[in-house]
């Protein structure tokens, strides 16, 4: 029988978000696969946690991720953790999680602290319907691609950044978005936590100065709704569709006027002429 891969959710800064549920399963599964097992070990060390730790990440997901397919497939149970928040969002654990669905392996959650979500509930920007981001690419062609497939946006956006990449990207989001109501939200749970409400073009000036430290949250308002322009003869083309649908002309302009602005009489007119 097949063990059971553990998804589980490690503290984002704060040891003491570990919940109770998440120590338990790390004591009594058979191995943990980590991203870094020296971070991991920190950890471990100090809930007194004694369980052998694989490497998987990035660069070793393929090779790394068959093996511990195959332990699992052997019966063994394994607690797939990250450095800090929850594994296989923005995180090669995704494809990890994939292979044991695909194998049949069952899968189970430990949920712990997520920094999109808690930074999305810190923002005060609107959370009703939001998206993840990520991190942008390094790479300059594939980030102007990035930030030119959202620029029309509506949801509130969230990405993830590096201290170091902060102003450039600041500045890329400016020229991409304009300007924007956005909140940075910086070492959440931990000591100097912060949440800082700005603009874009705000913000882009300040880090252009200011060498920022601390990892990143960057939640930004959506971009305004487009409204619709109405020109006279769009407003007339639509009163004619009404009219030859059965409405009267009369009846036909007065509703292109009411979902136009235009003046009933100007539709009306246009209508006569056509």
């Amino acid at each position: 029988m097949a063990g059971i891969l553990y998804v589980v959710g490690t503290p984002i800064g704060n040891l003491s978000d570990f919940s109770p549920r998440a120590v338990e399963t790390l004591k009594t599964c058979d191995f943990i696969a980590a991203e870094d097992t020296r971070v991991t070990r920190k950890l471990l060390n100090k809930f007194e946690i004694k369980k052998p730790a694989v490497s998987y990440y990035e660069h070793n997901r393929k090779e790394s991720g068959e093996k511990i397919l195959a332990r699992l497939l052997g019966g063994e149970s394994c607690a797939l953790v990250t450095d800090a928040g929850m594994p296989a969002i923005s995180d090669p654990g995704e494809d990890l999680v994939r292979l044991c669905h695909e194998a049949g392996v069952k899968v189970e959650s430990v949920p712990g602290p997520t920094a999109f979500a808690t930074a999305m509930a810190m923002s005060g920007l609107p959370s009703g319907r939001f998206t993840f981001e990520g991190f942008l690419s390094v790479n300059k062609p594939s980030r102007r691609e990035h930030l030119e497939s959202v620029k029309d946006e509506q949801r509130t956006m969230i990405f993830y950044e590096a201290p170091h990449k902060l102003a450039a990207t600041l500045r890329d989001m400016y020229q991409a978005f304009g300007d924007r109501e956005i909140a940075l939200v910086k070492e959440l749970t931990k000591l100097h936590e912060t949440v800082e409400r700005t603009t874009l073009s705000a913000a882009a000036e300040k880090y252009a100065e200011i060498p920022p430290k601390g990892e990143f949250v960057i939640v930004i308002s959506g971009a305004e709704k487009k409204v619709e322009e109405w020109t006279l003869a769009r407003a007339v083309a639509y009163a004619k569709e009404q009219n030859e649908n059965g409405k009267s002309k009369s009846e036909a302009a007065k509703l292109a006027a009411h979902v136009s602005g235009i003046k009933k009489s100007e539709i009306y007119k246009g209508l006569e002429e056509n």
